[in-house]
C-alpha cells in the first residue's frame, strides 16, 4: 500500500493521464485523497489503483 503518499506530494493516475498532475490532500486508510488539475478532488483506494508519484512540479 501507498503509505509513502503525504498530504503536498505530487501524483499522477495512470489510468486517468487527462486529469493532469494532482497533489496528495490526505492518506487514511489506503484511501488518498487528490486534488487533480482538470478533475478537483477525487478520492483513490490505492488498495485499487496504484498513483504514480511525480517528482517534477
Amino acid at each position: 500500500m501507498l503509505s509513502f503518499l503525504e498530504p503536498g506530494m505530487f501524483v499522477r493516475h495512470p489510468g486517468q493521464p487527462d486529469w493532469g498532475l494532482g497533489q496528495v490532500q490526505s492518506n487514511i486508510g489506503g484511501r488518498v485523497t487528490v486534488n487533480f488539475e482538470h478533475a478537483g478532488k477525487v478520492v483513490i483506494d490505492v488498495r485499487q489503483v496504484t498513483l504514480v508519484p511525480d517528482f517534477s512540479a
